[in-house]
Order: structure tokens, then sequence, then C-alpha cells
């Protein structure tokens, strides 16, 4: 499909964050943000719900179902790599980058807590494939070697279960790539604990500050929707 004059291509990217740090609350400060060298191009989306039948001895008719719940989101996703044209000339690197999702974080190491990050794929305006998860499953098929056994092109399968209650996704007023979540505020909010959910640092809440345009950080409005960009979005950030 050909793109719209005037529109850049947008880039996906595998985005490597810190487990939350209790139950309930959301992904901590940014770990990595993996790159695509290609966007994919098949994105497989599933979303299950479950219901309930009580069987009726006497009907002439099954019963009417009844809603239990909703279960997850889960995405899969190909990332292919080729290093047939680049200086280290090896796709290894990449993979490992990739890989960091699947092993417990050193912060979570350290304080006796091990867990594995949490992710979610940033590609341009998308929300119903942007969520919070954990990846569930990761596989590399190697296609091609160099003399020496090195890998030059590796096709990773990946997929993504969905963990987190709220579902992020591309802020349309934001005006940015990076920024990807709002937050309505409720009674006993503060700048700096909505920084310490978002980012893992306390220290950060000036990002939300600024990108609110709010004077005092301790005081909110309960129902007011914030925009928390990312902290790459920042003055000085990553």
């Amino acid at each position: 499909m050909a793109t719209a004059p005037g529109k850049n291509l947008a880039r996906a990217a595998l985005l490597i964050m810190e487990p939350p740090a209790q139950v309930g609350a959301k992904p901590g400060g940014t770990i990595k943000r993996v790159k695509f060298q290609f966007n994919p191009n098949r994105l497989s989306l599933t979303k299950s719900t479950e219901w309930r039948r009580k069987p009726t001895r006497m009907a002439s008719e099954s019963a009417l179902p009844e809603f239990v719940g909703s279960g997850p989101r889960s995405l899969s996703l190909e990332v292919f790599l080729d290093a047939t044209a680049t200086h280290d000339g090896s796709v290894e690197a990449k993979v490992e980058e990739l890989m960091l999702a699947c092993v417990p974080t050193p912060k979570s190491l350290a304080a006796k807590k091990p867990a594995s990050p949490w992710v979610r794929l940033e590609w341009g305006t998308a929300k119903t494939t942007s969520f919070d998860g954990v990846l569930s499953s990761f596989s590399v098929d190697y296609s091609l070697f160099d003399v020496d056994g090195k890998p030059l092109r590796a096709t990773c399968s990946l997929s993504i279960d969905e963990a987190g209650a709220d579902t992020p996704g591309q802020n349309p007023t934001s005006g940015s790539d990076n920024a990807r979540r709002t937050h309505r505020v409720v009674a006993g909010d503060s700048l700096p604990q909505l920084a310490w959910h978002e980012y893992g640092d306390a220290g950060q809440w000036r990002v939300i500050a600024e990108a609110n345009d709010i004077d005092d950080p301790m005081v909110l409005v309960p129902g007011t929707e914030l925009l928390v960009p990312a902290l790459e979005d920042a003055p000085g950030g990553a």
C-alpha cells in the first residue's frame, strides 16, 4: 500500500519496561526500546470471552448463555532481521535485545522478587495492538549464515499476553509518536506518585507537569485526564 503524501513511515518498536512494583500497579520505567529494522507484515490479535450455560431438562431448546467474563488480548507477530548490509554482520545483538523481555530484570533480582519485564508494541497510532503485557513465548528461526557461522538473517516470533487492566494507546492530541498513555486523576493522586508508577522514578514528575501545564504537583483535580508522555519526549530524555 502506498504511503499517503506528506506522511512519514511509522517505525514499529517493542517497549520493554520494569514490571509493576505491586499488584494492580502500572509498569515501571523503560528498560529498552527495541526499534524494529522492518515493520511487521502481519499482526495476529485474539481475545476470548467466557460463557456459561445451565442445562435445562425440560426445555426443548438450549438455555441462554450467561456471560462470565472477558479474557486478555493476545498478540502474535514476527520480526525479521537482516544483517547482510550492516557493519557487524550479525543479527545476534538484536536477538539478544528482544530476549531481554524473557528474563528477570536486574532490579527485580536485586529486590529478591524475580520478575520478567512487561512489554508493549508501539507502532504509530495503533491502539488495539498496543497494550501492556508479558512475553509468553519467543522463538528465533535463523535462515542465513556467514562462512564463519555467524547468523545473518533471522525471524523472531513473539507472543504477547495482555497483563494490564488499562489499554494504553497513542493519544491522538499529543502530537508525539512516543506519547502512549493518559491517566484520569482520582482522589489522592499526586504527580510524584504517578511518575513512580509510570517511570519507576518519582523525581520525573516534572515531565508530566510540563506536558500538562501544572504548577503544583500535589494539587490535582479528580476527573482530570492527564497526558503521560514517554521519557524520551522530555528535555534531556532518553
